[in-house]
């Protein structure tokens, strides 16, 4: 099934930060949050037309929706982003840790050193970063919820010429679990959650490859819509997964079962 689902009240009274979410699973990520009660949402990304859109889209939804030009790679921009959230909204309760950056398909040689830089800053420290203000705002309170987007290519390589995001997404993973068991017993859970192969704008710009033939070769036999990973993104993030931490739930279509 895709598309809109009916309305939950999963998230109901929570204050969302989503980073990236001008567009993609982000934007479907706060769209859904919204559908589902949030009390406010917090919209991040490097692309303020796409942000504002989003969260104006929100506010139809009747939630109040802030969209805040961040870049997630500077720290300073981080901090101001979470303390934003905080002051304007009163607390923090959920985040979905979403931005990512993934390299133009190439053999490992032939990628330089500036997409490296691209790719661990926004995948693996840009993530850092979010965490280290993140929780600080969420342990003021004693509890919160936190998903990392991370990739069933940080699992299991899918496809060659993606090395650098592979690599980038294992150690997001990793950075996941570690933070998971630091914090669950002072009451904020911590998980990711893998999409397989979904229809975004970054997929199709790294040039993953013709989408039917990609389809043609998933248990499903298509790809993914940002909506489906958004709905399972707000499963993780609510306290109807209460007892799930440390967690990676790949959202594949059956990908890496197959």
């Amino acid at each position: 099934m895709t598309g809109t689902l009916p309305t939950g009240m999963r998230m109901n009274g929570k204050v969302c930060l989503v980073t990236g979410g001008g567009s993609g699973i982000g934007r479907a990520t706060a769209l859904r949050m919204a559908a589902e009660g949030a009390e406010a949402i917090v919209i991040a990304g490097r692309r303020e037309a796409e942000i504002e859109a989003a969260a104006a889209a929100c506010r139809e939804l009747g939630v109040e929706a802030i969209a805040l030009k961040t870049d997630i790679t500077r720290e300073d921009e981080v901090a101001r982003l979470v303390g934003t959230a905080v002051e304007r909204c009163g607390r923090l309760d959920v985040a979905f840790n979403n931005a990512g950056f993934q390299e133009r398909r190439a053999p490992l040689e032939e990628q330089g050193t500036d997409i490296y830089d691209s790719v661990f800053d926004t995948n693996v420290r840009a993530l850092f970063l979010c965490l280290r203000h993140q929780l600080p705002a969420m342990l003021a309170k004693g509890r919160g919820s936190i998903v990392v987007n991370a990739s069933v290519s940080g699992m299991r390589n899918p496809n060659p010429g993606f090395s650098l995001y592979s690599a980038s997404k294992a150690a997001a993973i990793s950075l996941t679990r570690s933070a998971a068991m630091e914090n669950a017993p002072r009451g904020i859970r911590i998980n990711a959650i893998a999409p397989g192969r979904v229809v975004t704008d970054m997929m199709l710009r790294a040039g993953v490859g013709d989408v039917a033939t990609v389809s043609a070769g998933l248990p499903l036999r298509r790809m993914g819509s940002p909506e489906e990973v958004a709905e399972a993104v707000v499963w993780l993030s609510s306290d109807a997964s209460s007892y799930v931490v440390g967690h990676v739930l790949a959202a594949d279509g059956g990908f890496l079962a197959s």
